[in-house]
Parts: structure tokens; sequence; C-alpha cells
């Protein structure tokens, strides 16, 4: 350890050759990953070269190979942690601004199908309105208005191809719709 805080480079060579493969190893089981165990392995000798004046034996070297080896890795671990933690909620402020971006559209397009309705001849927008907001069949709703069941279908499909025409670039409204 004198050779080595006198800065011999060969003496560090050796304590560097005794020790790597040890100090990889265990870095290489925290990490899980072969290129960032080398990296902190390699900056572990750095700091342990850097900081030779102040190791006055081999065991306290050792120790402070590994402490640092370990400290190296937590820093790392926490700079990902942090990072990850950056990502997942720039990913989350994206998802929200999509949502809202997604409702607005959704609130346009409901006030489209109303204006499409509101166009409706008004006997077309009561047979719409039985058959979709009250949940009525064909024939119960030519029961309930005395017409026939043929006249509900009729109007029904004047109330479709209105509301298709107003909609004809946009399918997913009409999808909307039709599950409405």
């Amino acid at each position: 350890m004198t050779s080595i805080q006198q800065g011999d480079e060969t003496a560090f060579k050796t304590f560097f050759n005794l020790h790597y493969k040890a100090c990889l190893a265990y870095m290489t089981t925290l990490t899980q990953d072969a290129a960032a165990a080398e990296d902190i392995t390699q900056q572990s000798f750095i700091v342990l070269w850097e900081k030779r004046a102040t190791l006055h034996d081999a065991k306290a070297a050792k120790q402070y190979l590994y402490l640092t080896a370990r400290n190296l890795f937590i820093d790392r671990y926490r700079h990902l942690k942090s990072r990850q933690n950056v990502y997942a909620q720039l990913k989350h402020e994206a998802l929200r601004n999509r949502i809202e971006e997604d409702r607005d559209l959704l609130e346009l397009r409901i006030e489209k199908l109303k204006a499409a309705v509101n166009q409706l001849p008004p006997r077309c927008q009561e047979i719409l309105y039985l058959n979709k907001q009250e949940g009525l069949k064909y024939a119960e709703i030519a029961t309930h208005l005395n017409i026939s069941v043929k006249t509900v279908e009729a109007q029904m499909r004047i109330a479709f191809n209105k509301i298709r025409e107003e909609f004809d670039k946009d399918d997913r409204l009409l999808m909307l719709f039709l599950s409405w």
C-alpha cells in the first residue's frame, strides 16, 4: 500500500489484477448488466487511485474499493430510477392531454349529433327518442304511437340516413351513435 500511496502504477496494477474479477462479479450480481458492472468496477478503481493517499493498508483499500463500487451502483440506480420517474411523468402527462383532447372532440361530436337530430322531422325525432333513449323496440313504438311497424322502420331509416349524411366523413361518431 505504501507503494500505491506514493503513486507506483506497477503496485496498483498488481492490486487491480488481484481484485478486479471479484469486484466485477460483485457488481454483475448487483446490476444484472455486464456492461454496467464493468463501468462501475473500472470507475471504482479510478476513485481508489485518486484517493490512494488516504488508504493505509491493503485491507482498507479492498474495503474502500467494494464500498466505492456499491456507492457507485446506488448512485447509478438512483439516477436511472429518477430518469424513469421523469419518463413516467411525461408519459402520464401526454396520456392526460390525449384524454382531454379526446373528451373535447367527443363533446364536439355530440353537439354535432344533437344538431343533426334536431334537424329531423318531429315524428322522426320522437321515434328515434323512443328507440334510443327509452329502449323501446319497433313493435312497442308502433303500439305506443298507434302506427304500423313499417312506419317505425321507415322513420328510423330516414333518421339514420340524415344523420349519416351529417357524419359521412366521421365513422367513429356514427359508431358512438349506434351504440347509444
